[in-house]
């Protein structure tokens, strides 16, 4: 099938709120992920007003990376990584979120990140917002329902644009941006449970976001010209269970109303699908009189988004459902499933390089995809995931033949969860994505000792031959 473009950017992907631990080191606020305890497989994770006694909450120590990163990258190094996605902490740099002035002992963190990273010439990827809000914007603003917010993450854009300016050219502004429609208090601390109109609060305060955004992406350009700034959303791939027009139709609105997003975002207004839909669900959008004409100058460089599993849209009432990624995913009996229910289909992740190419013509970057599963240690030591390096090469696969034959405009390939991380959805330690084995439990016991697995050695081997061996 022959090699990707010798800059194709290799690397893996966290999220600091799923990583770093620390949680209240050095002068670092709450966020809506240290307010949030762990679940497990079915058993949703619950907010807490506050942090109480007798609960446990994963983000408090996390795999501890905030003092362990320089060992943790120089296992990055050896697998040759050309780049790392991770998140900057907003509470570390504004502990409350709106404060008048930064921290700076959160500011020089990321500074001894971003130069050990510089170091052993790996690309810092940054996602300026990842799953976590300054707990303190939710309790005194109402998080994102508030139009406040947008001038306090441009503020801390432009804080973090110009401490890094000389260290970072690759950013995304909002982890999963879509992701708010499903899930808004973890995703963005949007409260929804005070008996308001869900669609209403989730529209406007995605409005704000996208606003935000664009600010932001404006902003950063001003900065720095050389600056690289995309978005990223979740891709749900999806399939009409039928030929039946029915089914068709429901899978082309199911992808729309994600699309309402990347659309904004990329070309920068609201499609009239996108105005169709706040119409048919009652939401009536306040906007100030220059927001559109600052979507139109915020549009973004590139798209990053994640790809799991794809999904089925069907009309018919008594489907069979498994899990998905936040969304009820229908089953589909041409495709085998993870421990947690996640359908797998590499096949998807080309039709989703794909769509998004052919629908933007802008560069699109694969910034999470990877397979959660229980590992075995060995006796030895040692950790078999031939099922994580089969799932890999499938969709490494993918991406050359979206590549190589489709003719699409791919940046690089960032598997999630590089090193074994906190699980966003359950908070559980045993759905591992790793290439390195962090030796800690789902209650957050261990010695957090790093070993490599088997899928360690793949990978390297993959990089260093561009994709050629896999």
């Amino acid at each position: 099938m022959g090699l990707l473009k010798k800059d194709f950017l290799w690397g893996g992907a966290v999220a600091a709120n799923q990583c770093e631990g620390a949680y209240n080191a050095d002068g670092k606020g709450l966020s809506t992920a240290d307010v949030t305890i762990a679940g497990a497989f079915g058993v949703p994770r619950k907010q807490t007003d506050g942090v109480l006694a007798g609960q446990y909450y994963p983000s408090h120590r996390a795999i501890d990376f905030y003092h362990r990163f320089k060992e943790d990258i120089a296992l990055f190094s050896e697998m040759r990584f050309k780049c790392f996605r991770t998140s900057i902490n907003w509470s570390r740099i504004f502990p409350n979120g709106d404060d008048n002035e930064p921290n700076e002992s959160g500011l020089q963190f990321y500074d001894a990140l971003f130069d050990e990273l510089i170091k052993h010439n790996i690309e810092p990827v940054v996602t300026i917002s990842h799953y976590e809000t300054p707990f303190n914007l939710v309790k005194k603003y109402g998080s994102w329902k508030s139009r406040k917010l947008v001038d306090f993450f441009v503020n801390y854009c432009d804080v973090i644009f110009k401490r890094y300016k000389d260290k970072v050219k690759y950013w995304m502004t909002f982890n999963e941006i879509n992701v708010i429609i499903l899930n808004p208090f973890m995703t963005s601390g949007i409260p929804t449970d005070n008996g308001e109109n869900f669609d209403s609060i989730v529209y406007q305060a995605a409005h704000h976001q996208l606003i935000a955004s664009a600010k932001a992406v404006k902003l950063g350009h001003q900065i720095n010209p050389g600056f690289q700034i995309g978005m990223m959303m979740l891709y749900p791939t999806f399939y009409a269970e039928s030929c039946n027009p029915k089914d068709q139709l429901m899978a082309m609105k199911a992808i729309d109303s994600h699309y309402y997003f990347s659309d904004v975002q990329v070309r920068g207004c609201y499609s009239a699908k996108a105005l169709r839909l706040l119409e048919e669900k009652g939401v009536s959008l306040e906007k100030l009189s220059g927001d559109d004409q600052l979507l139109q100058e915020g549009t973004v460089d590139y798209i990053g988004f994640s790809y799991y599993n794809s999904n089925i849209a069907t009309s018919r009432e008594d489907a069979e459902f498994t899990g998905g990624n936040m969304l009820n995913a229908v089953k589909n009996p041409y495709l085998q499933e993870s421990e947690w229910g996640w359908s797998v289909d590499p096949t998807g992740l080309r039709i989703a390089l794909n769509n998004l190419y052919d629908r933007y013509r802008i560069p699109v970057f694969v910034v999470e995809n990877g397979f959660g599963a229980v590992d075995r240690v060995e006796p030895d030591g040692s950790i078999h995931d031939d099922y994580r390096i089969e799932y890999l090469k499938n969709h490494i696969q993918a991406i050359k033949a979206a590549v190589l034959e489709d003719g699409v405009d791919c940046m690089g390939y960032l598997p999630w969860g590089c090193i074994d991380l906190i699980s966003a959805g359950t908070g559980e330690m045993k759905k591992r994505y790793g290439f390195i084995h962090v030796d800690l439990d789902d209650k957050g016991e261990g010695s957090l000792k790093r070993s490599r697995k088997d899928s360690f050695f793949w990978y390297k081997r993959c990089i260093e031959s561009n994709g050629g061996i896999i």
